[in-house]
């Protein structure tokens, strides 16, 4: 069996695979890792893991974690199932070239676009021959609403919520409108752009927003929010086999 460990920007999930099976999916405090890792290990019998790091878990804390399981490191430099096109490949982070992994696994022979709605929104572009092309990044809905209310100084800061009416008839119509709307304009648009040039397209929902966003979309998505962690397998199971 397989441990996934995915340490994004605001929390930490952890994922055991039978295979390509998801068996379970936790979601954790970076300060409680190491426990619930050690939980894990006694309940299932776990041959291989693979760690995504964006940033935040300590060189020390990785140390601890390699000695209770040995843990393939994603990085720019790791074998992947798809031919990276990318410019500044050492600057991709590791939870984009997860998604891609798990697009070129899931829609073989598709032009594929990821999106990636959490802390940031990323769009990924893989083609029908398994290149990934490279994408864009955009705030995030969560930093979207925090830098009105940190640029500013009396617009409140808001949780997210669907706009009613893309006119706003109070200050905080106006933040849910000129947020959610645009976030969802931004997206079709984007999904329009791709389509213009590859009719053919396959879209994917994924991340934190992925139930928030996915019912407000008119295009016609794949909504997933485990893509990632199946993304993080593939690469996994990808180089156990060479």
């Amino acid at each position: 069996m397989n441990l996934i460990v995915d340490a994004g920007n605001t929390r930490v999930k952890l994922a055991v695979f039978e295979k390509d099976t998801l068996v379970e999916v936790i979601f954790i405090d970076e300060n409680e890792l190491l426990s619930e890792i050690k939980k894990i290990l006694k309940k299932y019998k776990i041959t291989a893991g693979i760690l995504s790091n964006v940033g935040f878990i300590a060189e020390y804390k990785m140390q601890k974690l390699q000695n209770l399981v040995n843990l393939l490191v994603l990085s720019s430099f790791t074998n992947v199932p798809f031919n990276n096109l990318y410019e500044t490949v050492e600057t991709l982070g590791v939870d984009r070239i997860a998604l891609v992994a798990a697009a070129v696994k899931k829609y073989a022979k598709r032009n594929i676009l990821i999106i990636d709605a959490g802390t940031c929104i990323t769009f990924d572009f893989v083609n029908d021959q398994s290149e990934y092309l490279g994408g864009a990044i955009s705030p995030g809905i969560e930093m979207r609403y925090k830098a009105l209310h940190d640029f500013t100084s009396k617009l409140p800061l808001l949780e997210k919520k669907i706009a009613q009416n893309f006119i706003g008839m109070n200050t905080n119509e106006s933040i849910n409108s000129g947020v959610v709307n645009g976030v969802i304009n931004e997206l079709e648009g984007v999904i329009s752009q791709y389509k213009n040039k590859y009719s053919d397209l396959t879209v994917v929902l994924t991340g934190g927003d992925t139930n928030f966003l996915a019912k407000q979309l008119k295009s016609s998505i794949f909504a997933n929010q485990n893509f990632l962690l199946e993304g993080l397998n593939e690469i996994l199971i990808f180089n156990k086999n060479k």
